[in-house]
């Protein structure tokens, strides 16, 4: 059997080199060339330069999974213009239509990694970074001063294809005015398009999209595989977004939001292609995302520490010392007052180094500490980017733990290298950070951990339906945490109140974010909430248990011996079985499950049981519309 399959494997890889031969070209214009392959041989990924009908250089890519077609024949370019710079500089001004169309082969290198990584926090305790690598070099022919690297990594999640520029001997500056790269996919590939990242999903097919679509973008191939297009590492760059080719029919284009102005040596973000069998894998393989980027630069972390977090609104001491005492008897390590403690936000004219609400901010910080929870304050990206030298040292002496940042301006080089010029300080400052608005992660949170979440996300802000939340943990939760901002008394939630109890287990974010809308007023001793009392905010294992997509989740995750499992439906009613074999087989559990209860005699209509579990158990739920369970697991 293991010869037949390696003898299928070579006959593929012949197949897939036969395919350059596109055109009518002969095999003989091809110019460059690498095959590299997952280290389980599953995934494979090709790498070509050729000439089109013209006589120009041009580069492609294609991937495949298990001898089935994921990537066709897709462009790797950029678009740079360094004329302006060359003639500043007295240097040879490049007289090429396209940067890329004369480049010519170098030199070709490989290598592979296999280690194992400890996250600070995050989805799982231990992280493995394995793969195989290949990089290339180009040079232009009437230029050896500029040379290029196509950098390919393969792992046993997905592939990743960077361009890197060694330093240029003269100092030439790089001016990139837009980036090519595309992503030809099969017939009848579907996306999961978002307008803007906090918009609503729609499955649309690789045609007539409305605008440009948000990343992570995940598709549904025909031939039963998912995939991911991705972006890691945007941390000197213009964000990445996906557009629709004009030219070639089923092909995603990278569109950047801007210009991007580099110095040598520099390489552009990483672009990503996942690819699995099941869209829960898609989820569970996320941290290609994080390998993707640098280690950890915070020599001392002990000051970073995950938790959950309540907001105060009333912005007064009164107020923040009733949510405070809520906080501590519900087990929530922080308290966030929100945008106007000091003033307007959306404005240059106010001051975030004065306290202008009716609040003793000493006092509130000392009590906090009373109690072990900590303060986090809300900062708009006006009084960042005023103040940030001055109010990151001035909070770290208030002893306050976090900041969020406000309405952030994302995506252009300018205030990317700003966001994250921002979290350096922050960190500088033993500062965690939440990022709200549109901006989602591209990694980046591994080499900052204080960079703890943030929103990019339709969460309950909007107050999305049902079947939008089962559609949120395979497109936006693969680029990393998101504070959903959960809701349970609000009236305004379009859930039932276990929908909303679950969704602390579905969705991850190490700042968990809970009872948004909420006061401690709203309180009635709700015996459920229980599961958001017990329930940690980073994880030793997640599992995902159901990934119907748009239909019905089941996520669950353990931290030490207790696990917890959320599960969701849309807005349509469902039964399900709930199997428990990700129990370990030795062992005996209790199961406390928090489930809608439509007869139930409380306000919220959710029942608490408990039963006893083991790897063989299997429950039986009946969902009503729009509603949920959870379950907290625990070792006897």
């Amino acid at each position: 059997m293991k010869n037949n399959l390696t003898g299928k494997r070579r006959i593929f890889k012949v197949l897939m080199m036969m395919a350059l031969n596109l055109g009518g070209q002969a095999f003989a214009q091809q110019l460059a060339g690498a095959t590299l392959e997952s280290p389980d041989k599953n995934l494979v990924l090709n790498f070509y330069q050729k000439k089109n009908e013209a006589g120009v250089n041009q580069m492609f890519y294609q991937v495949a999974y298990k001898n089935k077609p994921v990537i066709l024949e897709s462009k790797l370019d950029l678009d740079l213009d360094n004329h302006l710079t060359e003639l500043a500089m007295a240097l040879k001004v490049d007289k090429q239509k396209k940067w890329f169309d004369n480049l010519v082969f170098k030199s070709k290198t490989t290598g592979e990694k296999d280690t194992v990584w400890k996250p600070l926090y995050g989805e799982r305790s231990l992280i493995k970074d394995k793969y195989n690598e290949t990089t290339i070099t180009f040079e232009k022919a009437d230029n050896k001063d500029y040379q290029l690297q196509v950098q390919l990594r393969a792992y046993d999640e997905g592939v990743a294809v960077r361009y890197y520029f060694p330093e240029n001997p003269k100092g030439s500056y790089y001016q990139i005015t837009a980036e090519n790269t595309e992503f030809s996919l099969p017939d009848d590939t579907r996306a999961y398009y978002t307008q803007w990242a906090q918009a609503p999903y729609y499955l649309l097919p690789l045609s007539d999209w409305p605008d440009e679509s948000e990343r992570p973008l995940t598709l549904q191939l025909k031939n039963g595989l998912f995939a991911c297009l991705a972006e890691a590492q945007m941390v000197d760059y213009a964000r990445g977004k996906f557009i629709l080719s004009k030219e070639k029919k089923n092909t995603v284009v990278t569109k950047l939001y801007g210009g991007v102005d580099g110095i040598s040596y520099f390489a552009t973000p990483w672009r990503v292609v996942m690819v699995a069998e099941s869209m829960g894998k898609l989820l569970e393989n996320n941290d290609i995302i994080l390998n993707l980027n640098e280690a950890s630069k915070i020599e001392n972390p002990s000051w970073i520490k995950p938790g959950k977090i309540i907001r105060e609104m009333t912005l007064t001491t009164e107020g923040a010392f009733k949510a405070i005492d809520f906080a501590a008897a519900r087990n929530l390590q922080y308290v966030l007052f929100d945008w106007k403690w000091y003033g307007p936000a959306l404005t240059w004219d106010s001051d975030a180094t004065q306290v202008k609400a009716k609040m003793d901010m000493p006092a509130i910080v000392a009590y906090g500490k009373t109690k072990n929870v900590g303060i986090w304050l809300y900062v708009n990206q006006q009084a960042l980017l005023k103040q940030s030298d001055e109010i990151f040292p001035l909070y770290k002496k208030w002893g306050i733990k976090g900041v969020k940042f406000g309405f952030v301006q994302i995506g252009s080089h300018r205030w990317t290298t700003w966001l994250h010029d921002a979290v350096k300080k922050a960190a500088d400052n033993e500062l965690m950070v939440n990022i709200h608005d549109e901006f989602r992660q591209t990694g980046e949170q591994r080499t900052y951990p204080n960079m703890m979440t943030a929103e990019g996300i339709r969460g309950n802000e909007e107050m999305p339906d049902a079947t939008h939340n089962t559609i949120l943990p395979f497109t936006r939760f693969i680029s990393g945490a998101a504070d959903y901002t959960l809701c349970y008394f609000s009236p305004r939630i379009k859930t039932t109140h276990a929908h909303q109890l679950a969704l602390a287990a579905v969705y991850y974010s190490p700042i968990q974010t809970m009872y948004w809308y909420d006061a401690p007023s709203a309180y009635n001793n709700e015996a459920e909430l229980e599961f958001w009392d017990k329930i940690p905010a980073t994880w030793d294992e997640t599992r995902v248990l159901k990934d119907d997509i748009g239909k019905v989740v089941s996520i669950a995750r353990r931290s030490g011996n207790d696990w917890f499992v959320g599960t969701i439906t849309n807005n349509d009613a469902r039964n399900i079985e709930l199997k428990f074999d990700f129990l370990p087989k030795d062992k005996k559990y209790a199961a406390k499950v928090y489930s809608d209860d439509p007869q139930g005699i409380t306000k919220t209509k959710v029942k608490v049981e408990e039963i006893k579990a083991d790897h063989t158990t299997v429950l039986k739920a009946a969902l009503q519309a729009s509603g949920g369970q959870a379950i907290w697991i625990r070792a006897l």
